[in-house]
């Protein structure tokens, strides 16, 4: 085991900070072979870049990096059908999952489709009665209102009774997907999923919305052989790549290969302002700077994400499908007031949970299992990921809604830790006839229960989590990128990392930084829990810069900081850039402290 940095083997966050592993030849040959400037070089190989790597990572290009649909298992099949639809006419619907993910893929296949002269109606389940995934009474709609064929967005990979039912009333059904699959496939015409275990595309980093692009480019190329195109001009497809990107960046899918192409080039678009929708939502929500990923998985996201959670799952696909400005500015308020009304109840809810696994020693368990009839259920997920962030192990939340014959059913999310996959545990439990539904993905899943099978499920839920962790230290480590002072956190540092190694996100994190030994100033609380502080260098070198630590307010870092008086602090975080009032400072967003022992030393790279 490499040794801690700063000998710091516990932070006040409970974490031993190492630096990641990294290949010092490929860093050299970064250097001198493509003019790198080292820091750059590090960060490339703790995230498995090579040097041959290094071009098509730091300046992807469309014409030369855009990924080979047709490698993708059944899309040659299921494009081909698809094209051979839109000559005949056929009418197509669409059911997609109530997440951004889901609305993304849903505006995506619309506009495409709409630009081939095909209007396809679509259904967003009603996450609070309905649940997540495909159910027969959604199809039997979509067949009544005269559908032929209906492509399933973000779901359906292991809805095997419902496929079977809809193909029995007469559907022809395509599959959109990217969860978790079985060995088994249910019985659509095509399901096109890049985790289907006889898939060999290497696209299992793709979102729905990027598999459900990926078919329009399909479709599109089929069209064109078709000669469909002949008299017409064809679907722009570079046009929809700022809808891919959001869907992207807020499905937290790593922004590797061909994810990372799309993020770059899609929020180049995005910030052109070309989707409507996009644009009313940047205004709602008070947007005045260039879109990053922060802002889609963090401003935007959420509010396309709040109309499902209040029972209006559809405002956010209907959001990114029109082009009627009027229209998108209505639905943008509506979900943003959707977002504010979430706001308080997670925050009721939240209380509540932590309550409850206080009270009844719930942390003490493999994973954390916690539930309440009176909780809302478009929530689960949000509350199980603040536990994961509180207790450093798996959790799932539960709450309930009337589901079949309005009996009462549980709908329960779950959220992982690295090596522990939380949708295995789901489906396993489904497949021994303990709940009624379950799947996803190994770090965030979802499962349907009945009341009276909660016991079992707990009893089954904490073995599995428990065999799954047999023989691995829960050891919880931070990997920091570099260590540099105060003085050293300069704009341009900040900007160079962002544009050679961004955009950021899964699996491509921003930088984190650990500033040594640094001294506290006018520390207080702000808002809801956050913690503001001026931060500055141990040997009073006279440069001062913001820090804050955001709902640090009740947690041990954040008291210890509050009660910091003389005491210095190692500090690890992420470099932000302020523009407020048009001038640019750098700021420091604290993720983790450790206390500076008296004596303590260490090399700050300026």
């Amino acid at each position: 085991m490499s040794s801690a940095i700063l000998n710091i083997d516990k932070s006040l966050m409970l974490s031993r900070w190492v630096f990641p592993d990294v290949n010092d030849d490929h860093i050299a040959r970064m250097v001198s072979a493509h003019g790198v400037p080292e820091i750059v070089a590090r960060l490339l190989s703790s995230r498995k870049v090579t040097p041959d790597q290094v071009e098509v990572f730091l300046s992807p290009k469309i014409a030369r990096d855009f990924p080979d649909p047709f490698k993708l298992k059944g899309m040659d099949e299921a494009s081909t059908e698809l094209a051979d639809a839109v000559l005949a006419g056929r009418k197509m619907a669409l059911f997609a999952d109530f997440d951004v993910d889901g609305a993304t893929s849903t505006a995506i296949l619309v506009r495409f489709f709409r630009h081939c002269g095909i209007e396809m109606p679509f259904y967003i389940p009603d996450r609070l009665t309905e649940g997540y995934g495909p159910n027969i009474n959604a199809l039997s709609k979509l067949k009544a209102d005269g559908a032929e064929i209906v492509l399933m967005a973000d779901c359906g990979t292991t809805a095997f009774d419902v496929v079977a039912q809809g193909r029995e009333i007469g559907l022809d059904i395509i599959i959109l997907d990217h969860h978790e699959a079985e060995d088994k496939l249910p019985a659509a015409n095509h399901l096109i999923n890049p985790k289907r275990k006889d898939d060999d595309s290497g696209y299992t980093m793709l979102a729905a919305c990027g598999v459900s692009f990926m078919l329009c480019v399909a479709v599109n190329a089929k069209l064109r052989e078709k000669g469909f195109f002949k008299d017409r001009p064809e679907a722009p497809l570079k046009n929809l790549l700022d809808l891919l990107a959001l869907g992207t960046v807020c499905d937290m899918v790593p922004l590797l290969g061909p994810n990372r192409l799309f993020v770059k080039f899609g929020f180049d678009l995005m910030n052109r302002g070309q989707n409507t929708g996009i644009k009313a939502l940047c205004e709602v929500a008070g947007v005045k700077t260039a879109l990053s990923t922060y802002h889609a998985g963090f401003v935007l996201g959420p509010r396309i994400n709040a109309g499902s959670r209040v029972h209006r799952a559809d405002i956010g696909a209907r959001l990114l499908s029109t082009d009627d400005a009027e229209e998108a500015k209505n639905l943008a308020w509506t979900l943003n007031d959707c977002n504010d009304k979430r706001k308080d109840i997670q925050s009721e809810m939240m209380a509540q949970a932590l309550a409850r696994v206080e009270d009844q020693g719930l942390d003490q368990h493999p994973v954390i299992l916690v539930g309440d009839e009176g909780w809302h259920p478009g929530l689960n997920g949000l509350v199980a990921g603040r536990l994961v962030e509180k207790y450093k192990k798996p959790a799932a939340v539960i709450a309930y809604a009337p589901g079949h014959d309005n009996a009462l059913e549980g709908r329960g999310s779950g959220r992982s830790v690295p090596g522990i996959n939380i949708a295995a545990a789901f489906i396993d439990a489904r497949n021994a006839g303990l709940i009624v539904k379950g799947g996803g993905h190994a770090m965030a899943a979802g499962f349907t229960i009945l009341p009276e099978q909660i016991p079992a499920f707990r009893a089954f839920l904490y073995d599995h989590v428990a065999r799954q962790s047999a023989g691995h230290e829960a050891v919880f480590e931070t990997q920091i990128d570099g260590v540099i002072s105060v003085r050293g956190a300069r704009v341009e540092l900040v900007k160079m990392l962002a544009d050679q190694v961004g955009p950021f996100g899964m699996d491509n994190p921003e930088p984190l930084f650990v500033l040594p030994n640094v001294k506290l100033d006018m520390v207080g609380v702000v808002g809801d829990g956050h913690i503001r502080m001026m931060i500055s260098d141990s040997d009073g070198g006279g440069t001062r810069m913001k820090a804050m630590a955001f709902r640090a307010g009740d947690t041990p870092m954040g008291q210890a900081i509050l009660k910091s008086g003389q005491q210095r602090f190692h500090l690890a975080g992420r470099l932000k850039l302020d523009t407020w009032n048009g001038a640019e400072k750098v700021e420091f967003h604290v993720e983790d402290a450790a206390p500076a022992l008296s004596g303590t030393r260490a090399e700050a790279a300026e």
